[in-house]
């Protein structure tokens, strides 16, 4: 190396400081940039249509340039938060991890690379779907090589349905702990199974506690919103599933089976010390529980451990409402809901069976004894469609079938009186428990089944969960969806089978339910045992005395929404008779029962 000449260089570059500087046009170059390659890593671009606000994004940046921002023009709404990702692109450093990583594919890297402000701070923007307003080209986007989620549900072990239709077995196995631990690590911790949880259960933070292997957080999790895990683990409608940001692209995380998981796997001493530190002996007051179902059994819990001695008065020989007496022995085992009834009992609450209110006691010695009473009676009535022959002996509701198949598979009944040919009417959950249920007991009975399925709905407008629908047809039920029953035939008093019609349509159009049927289509399916699965309705013959107090619209307990008082002073419903069936509502609506009825008191004090 010459060093005299490496020193003496760079002087003769002080020849240009005479000259004019070249200066290139910005806007020039803007207008009319170079083709950049496929994949470039460009501004952002984010399709707000797609984008459910998750964050997993903001998340997994590595120099945290991504802020989720709050958007006053969206809505919130179940399953998308109101929220959408800000970058700063003073830190971004384009690896293209949060596209990799979106839930929905919304968020894409463009080939745009030109951007000019002498203002830093305006490098900090929410995209869209245009950049800045302009048409963009893509450029790097989510492969399935760079793809970062887990996009398949973990394998659970099942019973085949050669194996289960002859038995009342829980053809469900569980995970294991490497199954669950393998499940809750595709979780992304989003929050967004939350906004459509009726009880608002924490979600992502008991996931993560199974990803950690920490039961004792887990249950913890569990039981701030829901003392029945063990019921929801099995039966829960999991809506949280319906809406998991995974599910976009892939399959839902299976939140219910990792809620079982905790409650099947969980140690005993861990159990009994995250169950009984919560209670409270502040010996608040005496508090009567009139129904012993879901909402009941969950307003009993909460009121125990804010400090009140509870009793829970249940008409029937087992506390439980439809989780004990109409979900199938398959599906939901007495062992599981005995066990989260154990440990509401443990706590302290008082649970009286055969007793009913309104006969063996009155709803106003309850409410003089007490400082308040909770009614949550459900809805453990048969409901029947009024076509033609109903009124037959042989034509049963679902709550009249269900509950006699509960006792026969408890050793309490005989088996119960199904027929060698059955036809159930019904879409939902409930007709699938009749059908199946039906399958089991003929097998046992005669070895072989027949049952058919009639709903007015085709198959994918099926009011019933895919599971059901899919074990329903492995199981071998004969369905006929998209008819309507016309008639139940009737000849010499003995049923000759259900009379049925293709549906032309279900609403008429007012958007009332009226259903019409193409009269060429009338097929006679052969039967002598009719099942309507149509819906279950409630009981309130406890009531009678206060008519003039107590409002019930279309079916339902009318409450002020403020303290849940229907009327009666001291007096408050809640769970099916105000809202509906199902479980998890009715879990939620015990819970909240119980805070109000703790408030009202605390303020009459």
């Amino acid at each position: 190396m010459d060093l005299k000449e490496s020193i003496l260089k760079p002087l003769r570059l002080l020849k240009n400081l005479t000259k004019e500087p070249v200066t290139v046009d910005f806007k020039d170059i803007y207008d009319n940039p170079r083709e950049t390659y496929d994949g470039f890593r460009g501004f952002h671009t984010n399709d707000w249509d797609k984008c459910i606000g998750c964050g997993t994004c903001s998340e997994i940046c590595p120099t945290e340039a991504i802020i989720m921002a709050d958007r006053a023009e969206l809505d919130e709404e179940i399953g998308k938060k109101a929220s959408r990702p800000t970058i700063d692109y003073g830190r971004c450093c384009f690896c293209g991890l949060c596209v990799d990583i979106c839930t929905t594919e919304s968020l894409k890297l463009s080939k745009e690379y030109l951007y000019n402000t002498p203002n830093p701070d305006e490098f900090y923007f929410m995209p869209e779907e245009k950049f800045l307003g302009k048409e963009v080209k893509e450029g790097y986007v989510k492969t399935e090589a760079s793809n970062l989620l887990a996009l398949e549900k973990t394998d659970m072990n099942h019973a085949s349905p050669d194996e289960r239709k002859d038995s009342f077995m829980e053809y469900v196995k569980g995970f294991s702990k490497d199954q669950a631990i393998k499940e809750a690590a595709r979780c992304v911790e989003c929050g967004i199974c939350t906004t459509a949880c009726p009880a608002t259960m924490n979600i992502p933070e008991y996931i993560n506690a199974i990803w950690n292997d920490n039961f004792e957080d887990a249950l913890t999790q569990v039981y701030k919103t829901n003392p029945l895990p063990g019921v929801c683990g099995r039966v829960c409608t999991h809506k949280c599933e319906s809406v998991c940001a995974i599910g976009h692209l892939g399959d839902p995380v299976a939140i219910r089976w990792l809620k079982r998981y905790i409650t099947d796997n969980t140690p005993n001493e861990i159990y009994e010390s995250v169950v009984l530190e919560p209670v409270s002996e502040s010996g608040k007051g005496n508090i009567a529980i009139v129904g012993g179902g879901p909402a009941g059994l969950s307003a009993a819990y909460y009121l125990r451990t804010l400090g009140y001695d509870v009793t829970i008065y249940e008409a029937l020989n087992h506390v439980g409402g439809v989780m004990r007496y109409g979900i199938p022995k398959y599906r939901l085992p007495d062992s599981a809901l005995d066990k989260d009834v154990s440990f509401i009992e443990k706590i302290g609450v008082t649970i009286k069976t055969n007793v009913k209110v309104g006969t063996d006691i009155t709803l106003e010695d309850l409410n003089k004894n007490n400082d308040a009473v909770f009614l949550s009676t459900g809805y453990m009535g048969a409901r029947k469609i009024p076509v033609p022959g109903s009124d037959h002996e042989n034509v049963l509701g679902a709550m009249d079938f269900l509950p006699r198949a509960r006792d026969y598979g408890r050793g309490e009944v005989d088996i119960p009186d199904v027929h060698e040919s059955v036809v159930v009417i019904g879409g939902g959950d409930v007709s699938f428990d009749c059908s199946r249920t039906s399958t089991r007991v003929q097998i046992e009975k005669y070895g072989k089944a027949n049952v058919y399925q009639v709903a007015l709905e085709e198959y994918d407008c099926l009011p019933a969960s895919l599971e059901e629908k899919v074990e329903g047809s492995e199981e071998g039920l004969k369905t006929y969806f998209g008819y309507g029953p016309q008639e139940i035939v009737v000849e010499e008093g003995k049923i000759k089978g259900l009379k049925i019609k293709k549906v032309i349509s279900i609403f008429d159009e007012d958007c009332k339910f009226n259903p019409s049927f193409d009269d060429s289509t009338e097929e006679l399916l052969p039967a002598t045992q009719i099942i309507m699965a149509v819906g279950q309705e409630p009981n309130y013959d406890y009531l009678s005395k206060f008519e003039d107090k107590v409002n019930i619209n279309q079916g339902k307990i009318e409450i002020d929404e403020n303290n849940r008082v229907v009327g009666l002073e001291n007096v408050f419903a809640g769970g099916d008779i105000t809202k509906g069936p199902d479980i998890i509502t009715g879990i939620n609506d015990g819970h909240q029962a119980a805070i109000s009825i703790d408030k009202y008191l605390l303020a009459k004090k």
